[in-house]
C-alpha cells in the first residue's frame, strides 16, 4: 500500500493472543506489518460490502429488461396480501 496522503487517524482494537498471532502470521506470508495488513484487508472487505451499494452495472440489453421490469404496473399477490392481513404475534390481543 503505497498511499501519499499522511495517515491521520488510529483505529484501536482489542484482540485476544490467538486473534493477534493468527493476524501476524498472516501478515508476515504478505510481507506487511500487521497494520498494513489489518488496513489493507479491511479496505478490500468494505469495498466488497459497499460494491453493491455503490455501482450498478448493466449492458445496454440488461438495463432496458430492468427499466421495462420498473415500469410494468405491479402483479396482484393474493397471498402475500392476506399475509400481510393477519394478525401477528405483535399485534395487540383482541379485546372483543
Amino acid at each position: 500500500m503505497s498511499n501519499p496522503q499522511a495517515r491521520s487517524t488510529k483505529l484501536d482494537l482489542r484482540l485476544t493472543p490467538e486473534a493477534k498471532a493468527r493476524l501476524s502470521a498472516a501478515a508476515r506470508e504478505r510481507h506487511q506489518s500487521v497494520s498494513q495488513f489489518v488496513l489493507s484487508s479491511a479496505l478490500e472487505r468494505a469495498d466488497e460490502t459497499l460494491a453493491d451499494r455503490q455501482h450498478f452495472r448493466l449492458d445496454a440489453e440488461r438495463w432496458s429488461a430492468f427499466i421495462a421490469a420498473l415500469d410494468r404496473p405491479p402483479r396482484a399477490l393474493p397471498r402475500l396480501e392476506r399475509l400481510l392481513r393477519e394478525p401477528t404475534p405483535f399485534d395487540p390481543p383482541d379485546s372483543t
